[in-house]
């Protein structure tokens, strides 16, 4: 019997990305990118995904439809401007007229972002906020390899400035993928403590942007019904990675949560993961994760609860988390990933100047940021 939680609600076609999911997809990747009128495309992928064979299938389905096809490999997590610029020069070399990005958030990042600086000129930074860009963008195909980012489903290209490791946020209506292919046997080959740092991030997306600020009430939905296939896949999909009902339940979840971002916005648990990462190089999913229930705590300290879509008492949603990150078998100190009380103090100073910080449900100045970093030790 068919679960219903592997269909795809019908909340989905409301985004302005086309869906096309289902186990074995990518084998339609090269048709897909012909119908939108590619002709010479720029595949943007890390070499983790050439090792899995990933790449070497999306070569086949674009080459098998007759397309003229260039590969950059270079992508690394947390892409910085170095990573976009050398993508941008292969797109150069070849005047490519379509791009696709395989991979997770870094490889999707880097294609919207190499496609910003491509079609407008002038380096990622002039792209920092929103709507700067002037000219046309190129058509985008993403293709996530794992559940967790959602980078898919949004305009935003998320890019780390090489020297400061500050990550800029680059949004655009025109850097919208036109097309986002979910197949979830993709994310088997996914080494446990990826799929761990990924699931835990695209339930930071789901949880954050249900309350902060800036949601809106087509943004609860897209929250929810992230949180609701998130919750029920994860400790399955951890414990059994060929649980395909799982997977698909957390492909699906993330792609929710990142339409959730796109309606939304994300708040003080990402404002404090960002220094982790900069400072210590914490994985993000697991900066974020290791902050998130305490950061919900704080939010709801006096009976608020600006998660109440989700679930109804606040404390018993932090602990279901905390369980969560437990089955996923990371740590969930600061300590255990290295830091001291004696850095709380430079990292509050650094999360509160994070964008993100200003949409959290509850006012966070730096005092209150390095409160919660304590929590969290």
């Amino acid at each position: 019997m068919t679960d219903p939680l592997d269909d795809l609600p019908a909340i989905i076609s409301e985004s302005r990305t086309r869906v096309v999911f289902g186990a074995g997809k990518l084998a339609s990747l090269g048709a897909l990118a012909r119908a939108e009128g590619a002709r010479t495309v720029l595949l943007v992928t890390d070499p983790g995904l050439e090792a899995a064979g990933h790449a070497d299938r999306a070569l086949a389905s674009l080459r098998a439809a007759g397309l003229d096809v260039h590969v950059f490999d270079g992508v690394e997590p947390n892409p910085t401007t170095e990573h976009v610029d050398a993508a941008v020069k292969e797109a150069c070399r070849h005047e490519v007229d379509f791009i696709v990005g395989l991979g997770g958030g870094s490889a999707m990042d880097c294609a919207k972002g190499a496609n910003f600086v491509f079609t407008n000129g002038g380096t990622m930074a002039d792209y920092w906020g929103v709507g700067k860009a002037t000219q046309p963008m190129l058509p985008m195909i993403a293709v996530p390899t794992t559940a967790g980012t959602g980078s898919e489903a949004q305009s935003f290209a998320l890019i780390a400035d090489p020297i400061t490791h500050q990550k800029m946020a680059c949004g655009d209506d025109k850097a919208a993928c036109r097309v986002a292919i979910l197949d979830p046997e993709l994310t088997a080959t996914q080494p446990r403590l990826v799929a761990a740092a990924t699931a835990i991030d695209a339930v930071s997306h789901a949880v954050e942007t249900a309350g902060t600020t800036k949601r809106t009430a087509e943004s609860l939905a897209f929250s929810k019904e992230a949180w609701v296939r998130l919750e029920r896949g994860f400790e399955r999909a951890m414990t059994d990675p060929d649980d395909l009902s799982a997977r698909t339940k957390m492909l699906i979840g993330a792609h929710l949560a990142g339409c959730a971002i796109e309606h939304s916005m994300l708040g003080a648990a990402h404002a404090c993961a960002n220094p982790l990462t900069a400072r210590f190089d914490i994985v993000h999913g697991v900066a974020v994760g290791v902050m998130l229930p305490h950061v919900i705590r704080y939010n709801c300290a006096g009976g608020a609860n600006p998660y109440a879509i989700l679930c109804e008492d606040p404390e018993t949603l932090a602990q279901r988390i905390e369980a969560m990150f437990d089955s996923s078998g990371m740590p969930r100190r600061l300590t255990a990933l290295g830091v001291a009380e004696g850095d709380v103090s430079e990292l509050a100073s650094v999360a509160a100047t994070q964008w993100t910080a200003r949409f959290n449900p509850r006012e966070v100045g730096e005092a209150d940021l390095a409160e919660i970093y304590r929590m969290a030790l």
